[in-house]
Order: structure tokens, then sequence, then C-alpha cells
């Protein structure tokens, strides 16, 4: 069994203040596998004390400089990603086929802050002003345990490249993944309080870097619940904020798809990370006329992704995070089926073989209004459901038809005809036949899935204030 007991300070690893240890539970057996010792909300004041020690010369370094220390930073990461990928396997459950697609995005996260930065001008001429675009000062960035290290990267590396300093809380459930990473970062050589860990829970870690007058920023990558809690925490002393939260993504197939395509890709997008994705596409928008088309393909193709154990390489569903969320999705499934929706494939328990872990049954509904909660609300499991529609028009209505727009997807045989229903949908990202990923491209969401973006210009423009030199 795996104790962490240090958390990351000032260019150290240390021991917290804090004495509450949170046991490590394995998703895929349900057995301990590790505990950890949390830091309290001394342990969040020293390390923003420390970040902002840190930022008086770091928001000071010239660009290239910056961007050594993200090369510094990928690299060191690079060098472990096998070990990233079996911890977070071995605590998250993700599946091998995810967890390398997300030691890619990983590092993807460093290359765009890099390529971004290259080509980024932080002074600006506008009317007879110069515009400067100065680093904002301490940024605390709390993040969520379905793709964690992912996260750090990505929010991390756009702080370094504006010139901010860090204090990062993940989720406790995240404690040995976090470890690990801690160590790259460690290994990469960047000066002392540039970033700090903080293992914690969110109503003390969380809520002290929400509520420190000495954080400038919050980055924060959660539940649309948790985020308007941060929000109004950070109002109090107007702190600016980027919020990426919730999903009940739509993914339409036009009548004109091929859905040989289409569907594989459909079931790939509502079952990546087993569910556990904010922009997992779970609502399935299909033309009544191929309503039954759709299901058996779907029927003949779930076999194609199976459930099971997360360490085989064939697996491409894994285990929930923990028994809570096992029995949140528990709890959806049999919504779904009093709400009167018919399920074609899966329903409620464990599949079989598969008791001793956090187990769902890939399931897919038909006879889905989009009123019903299955189709309003993030599951965050392997739950699909397919909704039909008349015309273009209406898919369209339907796809609208929620209170998040994080992501969406459009599949048809005619691009432009795919562009322009996309360019009609309210989400933050719209992918068009196909399931890409641009880690240079702007993320976040509409309505409820979020404020502000990541990734990009426009990611690194939220960790920048402008300040104009007039005369």
């Amino acid at each position: 069994m795996k104790i962490i007991d240090s958390i990351y300070i000032n260019g150290e690893f240390v021991k917290p203040q804090g004495n509450q240890v949170f046991d490590l539970i394995s998703p895929t057996t349900n057995k301990q596998i590790g505990q950890v010792v949390l830091g309290n909300e001394h342990d969040a004041r020293t390390a923003i004390a420390a970040a902002k020690e840190a930022f008086k010369t770091f928001s000071q370094t010239a660009k290239a400089e910056r961007i050594e220390y993200l090369k510094r930073m990928r690299e060191a990461v690079s060098r472990r990603k096998d070990e990233l990928v079996d911890v977070m396997v071995e605590e998250y459950g993700g599946t091998l086929q995810f967890c390398r697609m997300s030691m890619e995005f990983t590092l993807s996260g460093f290359t765009a802050a890099i390529a971004t930065l290259e080509k980024f001008d932080f002074t600006k001429k506008m009317g007879f002003s110069e515009v400067q675009l100065t680093p904002l000062g301490v940024v605390g960035i709390i993040i969520p345990w379905n793709a964690s290290n992912g996260f750090i990267a990505g929010k991390l590396a756009t702080a370094v490249a504006a010139g901010c300093t860090a204090v990062i809380k993940p989720s406790e459930m995240s404690a040995l993944q976090t470890q690990l990473m801690a160590e790259c970062l460690h290994e990469a050589g960047l000066p002392a309080g540039v970033f700090n860990i903080v293992n914690g829970l969110g109503e003390t870690v969380g809520a002290e870097i929400s509520t420190h007058p000495d954080v400038a920023k919050i980055s924060f990558t959660g539940s649309s619940t948790v985020g308007k809690i941060i929000a109004r925490e950070a109002s109090a002393t107007l702190k600016r904020y980027t919020l990426e939260l919730g999903g009940k993504s739509p993914n339409i197939l036009l009548g004109d798809a091929d859905f040989s395509k289409a569907i594989p890709t459909a079931i790939a997008a509502a079952f990546m990370n087993s569910g556990q994705a904010c922009v997992a596409a779970t609502r399935l928008l299909v033309p009544e006329s191929r309503l039954e088309e759709a299901k058996e393909l779907i029927q003949t193709m779930l076999p194609l992704f199976p459930v099971g154990d997360p360490k085989e390489e064939t697996t491409a569903i894994g285990p929930m995070v923990s028994q809570k969320q096992y029995e949140r999705v528990q709890g959806y499934i049999k919504l779904g089926i009093e709400e009167g929706a018919s399920v074609l494939t899966g329903g409620l328990g464990h599949p079989e073989g598969l008791e001793n872990g956090n187990f769902v049954k890939p399931t897919v509904f038909y006879n889905v209004d989009n009123k019903m909660r299955i189709a309003q609300e993030e599951i965050f499991g392997p739950v699909l459901s397919i909704i039909t529609y008349k015309d273009e028009a209406e898919a369209v209505e339907i796809a609208n038809d929620t209170i998040y727009g994080l992501q969406a997807y459009v599949s048809s045989a005619n691009t432009e005809r795919a562009r322009r229903v996309a360019s009609q949908i309210n989400a933050g990202r719209v992918l068009v036949n196909g399931l890409n990923h641009d880690p240079e491209a702007p993320f976040g969401g509409f309505k409820q899935s979020g404020i502000g973006r990541e990734f990009g210009i426009y990611g690194l423009e939220a960790y920048l204030e402008p300040k104009a030199l007039i005369g």
C-alpha cells in the first residue's frame, strides 16, 4: 500500500500541517491501494504565500525563458509517461486505451502552450497608446479526478506561459497520480514557488484558494454546481476566473450520414473515458426514419466496446471511479426506466463476472424524450439516450434544448451541410465528422457549461491583464 504524506510547496516536498487521512480505493477491485495525508487551510495559505513571492521575479521573465521552462516540463513528463499511464489505470480505473490517449493530450498541453507563446505579442499598439498584457498574479488551479494530470499540464502550462505562478488543488482521489506528476515537474527545475500542489478537500483547501485575497484568478474544471460556488466565493475579492463545467453533449446524425461509420463513432463519443467525461456525447439524435437502423447497428457494434479490467489491452469501458459514482449511475438508469424510456442494451446491475468493482453495464435508451432527466442531466457514466427528430431544424432545436453548451458533434456525408448545422449549435466546440482535438483552439462552454476559454490565444489571454500606457 502506498502512502502519500507530502505536499509540494516552494520547490520542496514537505509534510502538510493537516493530519486528515483519505483512503485510496481501487475502482477495479474496491480494495485499498493507498492513503494520502490531506493538507488544510494553513497549507493552502503557505502555498499561496510562496506563489506570491515567486511571482515578483517570475512575472518579469522573458518569453524565451518561459518557453525553455515549458520544454523542460514537457520533457520531464514525457520521460515518465509509461509510469503516468500505469498509475492512472491503477488509481482511477481508466482503460489503457484512454489513459494512453490522455497522456498524449497531457503532453500536447505543453506543446500547444509553447506554440502559442512563440507567436504571442505581449505589447500591442491601440490608437496612440501602448497596451501591455501583463500576468495576473497567483492562479488557483482546482481540478477533478477524471483526467487529473492532463488538467494540471494544460492549466499550469498556460499559467507559466503567461508569467503567472500557481497553487494547484487536485482531487484527493488522484493522489498517486498527482505525486508522480509533481515529481516530474520538480525534475523540470522551475524556480521555487512557481507551482505548488496541495492535496486537500474542496471545503478546506479549495475554499481557501477561492477566497484568499492574494489569489488573482481561479481556473476550475468540474461540475456546474461546484463552479457556481467557486464563482460566488471568488466574487468577494473580484477574482478573475475560468470555469470549465458540465455538459450534456448532443450528437446529431444527419439523414445523409453513413451510419456504418457514424454509429461506432457515436458509441466511442458517448462512452469515452467510461462515460466519465464532460464532453461525452450522451444524446444521440437520429432521424425518425432511421431509428431502427441505428438501434440494430448499436446492438451489433457495442460488443466491439467491451467493459472489463482496465489493464487489459482490449477493454474499452472501465469501472466508475468510486462506489458513490457507481451508485449515481445506477440511480440514473433506474430513473430512465421509470421515466418510460426503453432499454436497448445494458440496464441495472454489474456486468457478469465484474461484481467486485464499480463496473456498469453500458446502457443505451431509446424512446427518450429530450425533457426526461436522463436527457437533461449529466450522468457521468456509460449511459446513452437516443432521441429522434423529424427534420434538420428540429434536430438543432433539440440539441440546443439544454442548460449546457460545452461540446457537440455532427455527422453528414456533406461536410458543408455538417458545418452549417454545427454553426447553429450553442456549444463551445462542435466536432464535425469525427472525434478530433485541437489543443490550440479555444475550449469552454456556453450557458451553464462555464465561463471563459482554455487553450491557445484565448486561454493565454485569460491569464493576462491589459495595461494601457497613454502619452
